[in-house]
């Protein structure tokens, strides 16, 4: 039997079918839309434009002087390219190009999570529920690393969609890392755990070591995401910082946070450069 060829027409209805919303697709984007608004929300609260700032929460337990692996002030300033980029991200998502793409039906559900826990770990902290603050940035560095492994999956489409999407989750990802173990530094500082002069900056440094471990796993995992290990090493320099020129001082600290940064970047080149060597 002779093959029937396909009207061109008919092949160019094919893939506008094939870009059409489906009610799932309608209900994500305007999910993510609306975890946009409460992380906003969230934020408003946490730099205290509506509640308390978060460094003034927990007894002060989340300030950037209160614990041996807390991040010096301007380390903090990493969020604002994460908030634009979250936002970003989801007027991005709303063409209907991108919300019917694989890509964004991968990861969009994940990134309102993303939004959501960030919201709700400010408003956990307005509270001084600490340890509950831990569990929820625990889950939200959960969220985030299967979110950055799926963008892996489904490779970006232009400068555009890697900086609106791959940037702004790569950073939120490492960021996070860093302020995980920060955040159960101030958690057991605010329970009243004393661990005196000698010990304590052998402990921050042991918890340097799972942070740095953390990085390198994830370089290897993620085939050396650049945006990750970038805001690995930020956190790390900035704690390294914070410890040899800021309060409490801890030269200890502060060298073992410097090679941590150093030892993650290089990771995520030996990484990036194997996976370019297939």
């Amino acid at each position: 039997m002779a093959s029937q060829s396909v009207p061109a027409s008919a092949r160019g209805s094919s893939r506008t079918t094939s870009l059409d919303l489906t009610p799932v697709d309608q209900v994500r984007r305007l999910a993510v839309l609306a975890a946009e608004v409460f992380c906003i929300l969230g934020t408003l609260v946490g730099t205290g434009v509506i509640g308390q700032r978060v460094e003034d929460s927990a007894g002060g337990a989340l300030s950037d002087e209160a614990t041996l692996i807390a991040p010096a002030g301007p380390a903090f300033s990493i969020w604002t390219p994460i908030y634009v980029g979250l936002l970003a991200y989801t007027v991005w998502q709303l063409g209907p190009r991108n919300t019917a793409r694989d890509r964004t039906r991968a990861t969009g559900w994940l990134a309102a999570a993303s939004m959501v826990l960030n919201a709700t770990w400010l408003l956990v902290t307005q509270q001084d529920w600490i340890w509950a603050s831990v569990v929820v940035i625990v889950v939200l560095w959960g969220v985030l690393f299967v979110l950055v492994s799926r963008l892996g999956r489904h490779p970006a489409r232009g400068w555009v969609e890697r900086l609106v999407v791959d940037v702004t989750f790569g950073l939120y990802l490492g960021w996070v890392t860093v302020a995980t173990a920060a955040n159960v530094a101030a958690a057991l500082l605010a329970s009243g755990t004393e661990l005196g002069v000698r010990t304590n900056p052998v402990v921050a440094v042991g918890a340097l070591v799972l942070v740095t471990a953390a990085g390198v796993w994830l370089a290897g995992r993620l085939g050396g995401r650049w945006p990750v290990a970038a805001a690995l090493a930020w956190g790390l320099a900035w704690i390294s910082v914070g410890r040899l020129v800021g309060e409490p001082r801890s030269a200890l600290t502060g060298l073992g946070a410097a090679v941590g940064a150093a030892v993650v970047l290089a990771a995520s080149a030996l990484a990036r450069r194997r996976r370019e060597a297939g």
